[in-house]
């Protein structure tokens, strides 16, 4: 099976690890819009521009599936893209739900792009206790490989979180620092990674992965390394 797979930069890529180890037997193109990031303070109707786009370069590619690798995305324009493509299309946050609402954890907190906090798309569809967060800051200090800064910003962003049971990092890139936001908050609080909750793919065919960027540079190159690791991928860009 060929899958698709996008975000506004180098966050999906946590998502696309998770299923390089979960569903491996599967050929994998990425698209990271690292030329356009980040997405969150983006109006609606340039998001559909540039999904639209992304999605149109993927189908291009042939692949059979498509799983939205973005929080902004997924809580604003799932069910648009959904509608407009003729395409199975996962997005990020549905799986999440469903997960939380048949969880025993009732204080959910969620952090993520101010696009998404924005739609309540959590609020609004979790049967729990819930407290949303934009961090705006995150992404571009990630993009940037600026992590000493993002220090700066934990108190601001999570302290108004530490009486909760489990925090969803509702953004993509937010993963990259799972480490560095736990060790703040302190281990009693689970942070959950959305990737965790995609199950419903197929696990057949050839191992291949190839990656795809609207801007390509060395610090990219770096994040890209440091994400995947060992894994074995092609890089180009568009």
């Amino acid at each position: 099976m060929k899958i698709g797979v996008f975000d506004s930069g180098i966050g999906g890529l946590t998502v696309l690890k998770r299923l390089i180890k979960k569903f491996p037997n599967n050929e994998y193109i990425y698209y990271g819009d690292t030329k356009n990031v980040p997405y969150g303070d983006k109006s609606i109707e340039e998001l559909k521009v540039l999904s639209s786009n992304i999605i149109n370069f993927l189908i291009e590619k042939e692949v059979d599936m498509i799983v939205i690798a973005c929080g902004t995305i997924s809580s604003n324009l799932s069910t648009y893209l959904k509608e407009k493509y003729n395409i199975r299309i996962i997005d990020i946050i549905s799986p999440v739900i469903d997960y939380l609402n048949n969880s025993n954890y009732e204080k959910i907190g969620v952090i993520a792009t101010q696009a998404t906090i924005n739609s309540k798309i959590f609020s609004k569809n979790l049967n729990k206790e819930v407290k949303e967060v934009a961090c705006p800051k995150f992404v571009p200090l990630i993009e940037s490989n600026n992590f000493s800064e993002l220090e700066n910003y934990y108190s601001y962003y999570l302290d108004n979180l530490k009486d909760r049971d489990l925090i969803v990092l509702g953004c993509t890139h937010y993963p990259i620092i799972k480490k560095e936001i736990s060790e703040y908050l302190g281990n009693n609080i689970k942070l959950l990674d959305m990737a965790e909750c995609i199950n419903d793919i197929k696990n057949d065919g050839i191992s291949r992965v190839e990656l795809y960027f609207s801007k390509l540079d060395d610090k990219i190159v770096s994040n890209v390394n440091s994400i995947l690791k060992d894994k074995k991928y092609i890089i180009k860009m568009i």
